[in-house]
């Protein structure tokens, strides 16, 4: 891997949002000022391709990134303002292979995503927020 994709793959890592690829590259090049926004497109397609990161669709016409993870983690999108709250809940799992089985299928992999409208909340401007020290964890115990 060249400096350059450290660099990208460093900045990446380091992300506790979900940013785009104009927002990968004002990052990098912040710390190197030599990478080019096509070599931000052609490291994050190769990471892409590798599994290493995951492409999310949070709407507003562009696609965002985060490291490729395990476990049963999802997002849930305010249409009003853009913000994106990661949370964890074993229950979509447990439900979706049940429904898989019936059908006559074995689960191997799994997507959630939920756009909502916050209750009685403001329309603020569009930002995104991953609530790692908020994030909502609705694990229940004993599962």
């Amino acid at each position: 891997m060249t400096g350059q994709r450290r660099v990208i793959a460093h900045v990446l890592s380091e992300a506790e949002d979900h940013p785009d690829v104009e927002e990968l590259y004002r990052r990098a090049s912040a710390l190197d000022s030599r990478i080019s926004v096509a070599t931000v497109y052609r490291t994050v397609r190769l990471l892409e391709e590798k599994g290493i990161l995951a492409r999310r669709d949070f709407g507003g016409g562009r696609a965002r990134y985060e490291a490729s993870e395990n476990g049963h983690h999802y997002h849930i999108i305010d249409v009003d303002s853009g913000r994106v709250v990661e949370f964890e809940n074993d229950e979509p799992v447990i439900l979706l292979t049940q429904i898989a089985e019936k059908l006559g299928f074995d689960l191997v992999s799994h997507r959630i995503e939920l756009f909502a409208r916050r209750r009685g909340g403001s329309r603020s401007a569009s930002s995104e927020t991953k609530a790692k020290s908020d994030s909502i964890n609705t694990e229940t115990s004993g599962s």
